[in-house]
């Protein structure tokens, strides 16, 4: 299988492309060397989020979470152990919720923890309230096939 897709780099947000045939998992970023998959989510701003969502070609999982809310730090180690099982086919990110107020509005948020998934550039799922690593895995993995 001949192409390429795009992956955003978690640490410049340098846009990647990464052939088919090579597994995304070991690429680097041309730009800084980071890793582009590290197995943790990423923490972004409102620029970054955009750029993951709008330029890469994998689907994002993103956790809109605040540092006050409890069942957002409970659901923290929850997240991060998906990022492990998911990453390199699903790219995830944190927005807190506080730090990026415009986000949270732009995608009409109402509670937290919330979980929104996106491929293609456009939200096809969400999720609000705290999930164990195995739920937030088989909720993507899920919605995901339902959306192929």
């Amino acid at each position: 299988m001949s192409g390429s897709r795009q992956i955003v780099c978690p640490q410049c947000a340098g846009i990647n492309r990464v052939p088919n045939d090579k597994p995304a998992g070991a690429a680097r970023c041309g730009k800084c060397s980071t890793p582009l998959f590290s197995g943790k989510p990423v923490e972004v701003n409102a620029e970054a989020f955009d750029r993951h969502v709008q330029r890469g070609d994998i689907p994002v999982l993103v956790d809109v979470w605040a540092h006050w809310c409890g069942p957002c730090r409970m659901m923290a180690p929850a997240f991060e152990a998906a990022a492990a099982e998911l990453e390199a086919g699903v790219r995830l990110l944190k927005v807190n919720s506080e730090a990026e107020p415009a986000v949270s509005a732009r995608l009409g948020i109402r509670s937290i923890p919330t979980l929104l998934l996106f491929a293609g550039g456009r939200e096809i799922a969400r999720v609000s309230g705290a999930m164990a690593a195995s739920q937030i895995v088989s909720w993507t993995r899920g919605r995901l096939a339902s959306a192929a």
